[in-house]
């Protein structure tokens, strides 16, 4: 049975060897010291120069942030195990590199969505298939951007709402960005009655539409005729208008009136569906009668 004092002896004895391995061990300690303060201080300026630089070149400022932050994580990530290795601990270097592998693959498991947007958001900035001003239709939405983000794309509706749409689903389904090319072609539909002169109501249409300030004078102005209806010969009318300018709501709003002031002007019918009854055609009428 061992006594009191030899166990002291043992502790006393296992505390000399470890402070003696310490104390041989100290040049390579304030090395690895050295070495983690020179990783964060240079991380540190990286950083700040990578966000300086990335900013003149990318309206994104979570593209700027997220490249800057990587980089500053790698760079205290090689510090680190620079240290350990400084230190004679090669093995648990090794250790952190195959943990750090299975909580990586772990966690993007657990993410899937999650990663698929960060990844999705991040091709979005580097891309620029949209920017922010930019008017776009996307997964049946239509709106002006006014952020985009990693994990989404943020959308004013024009009725006050914000719709913040998740990366993936705006990187992976089609765009319509109205504003990449600054113009676009509005339709207008309606039909005129079968005594009409039809040479002469798309005339009277083209000149009416044309002579609207927001429509664009390099683009015609087209007038088809389409159908023969029940009750009326049945157009389309197309014209241009920049869009970045003009809401396309006020536009078709003007173009409306315009033509159906013009038609008015020149006694051009048009036409509503048969079985409509319009009391007040028929109250002018009688007025005139009486």
């Amino acid at each position: 049975m061992i006594d009191l004092n030899q166990a002291l002896r043992l502790v006393y004895l296992r505390l000399q060897t470890w402070t003696k391995l310490g104390i041989s061990h100290l040049p390579d300690l304030f090395v690895a010291i050295l070495v983690i303060f020179l990783a964060y201080t240079i991380a540190g300026y990286i950083r700040q120069i990578l966000s300086k630089s990335l900013t003149r070149v990318s309206h994104n400022p979570a593209l700027v942030d997220l490249t800057a932050l990587v980089a500053s994580t790698a760079i205290k990530a090689l510090g680190f195990f620079i240290a350990l290795g400084t230190l004679g601990l090669d093995k648990t270097v090794t250790s952190l590199l195959a943990g750090a592998g299975v909580v990586a693959l772990a966690i993007g498991f657990a993410f899937q969505d999650l990663t698929a947007n960060f990844i999705s958001g991040t091709m979005i900035a580097i891309q620029r298939p949209i920017q922010v001003g930019d008017v776009v239709e996307t997964n049946g939405f239509q709106g002006r951007v006014v952020a985009v983000k990693l994990r989404s794309v943020v959308l004013d509706n024009f009725a006050g709402q914000k719709i913040e749409i998740p990366s993936k689903d705006v990187f992976q389904k089609p765009i319509v960005n109205y504003t990449r090319t600054g113009q676009r072609r509005l339709e207008v539909s309606a039909g005129i009655s079968y005594l009409d002169d039809l040479d002469k109501a798309q005339q009277v249409a083209k000149a009416a539409i044309s002579a609207l300030p927001f429509v664009l004078k390099d683009k015609p102005v087209d007038l088809f005729y389409k159908a023969f209806a029940g009750d009326s010969i049945q157009f389309k009318l197309w014209f241009w208008l920049d869009h970045s300018d003009t809401n396309t709501t006020y536009a078709m709003s003007e173009a409306i009136k315009a033509l159906k002031r013009a038609f008015d002007e020149e006694g051009i019918l048009l036409m509503f569906p048969i079985g409509t009854y319009d009391l007040k055609k028929r109250i002018a009428d009688d007025r005139n009668l009486s």
